[in-house]
């Protein structure tokens, strides 16, 4: 069986927040089952990453199109500001938990899970 991580990032520190996409990009290349749930203050750093001129855009959008970020956090989106920039990205919002991602859902499906 396929080993599986779903990896939290709470942190709104882009050097932090790029170590997740480093990590699940690494991952997804040696075979693992590896899903990105954008939390907290990590929410706010979805405008800049879109934005093709900031450090680490490039990486984002690799992210993306290889379809390794599962969800948002809408109630963490809500609050920075940035849910209209997820929904104009086009990325999954979930808030099945008081307005927050449920990591139960991913131990459940048999996901590890690993928090930045």
């Amino acid at each position: 069986m396929q080993p599986k991580y779903a990896l939290f990032a709470f942190q709104g520190e882009m050097m932090c927040f790029a170590h997740v996409l480093l990590h699940a990009i690494d991952m997804n290349e040696k075979g693992y089952d590896v899903k990105i749930i954008i939390e907290g203050s990590a929410t706010k750093l979805i405008s800049d990453l879109a934005d093709p001129k900031k450090p680490f855009a490039a990486i984002y959008s690799k992210v993306k199109s290889l379809g390794l970020i599962d969800c948002i956090c809408k109630a963490c989106a809500t609050k920075m500001g940035t849910l209209h920039e997820a929904e104009t990205q086009q990325l999954k919002i979930h808030g099945d938990m008081s307005g927050h991602p449920s990591m139960t859902q991913y131990i459940s499906n048999g996901y590890q899970i690993i928090s930045f």
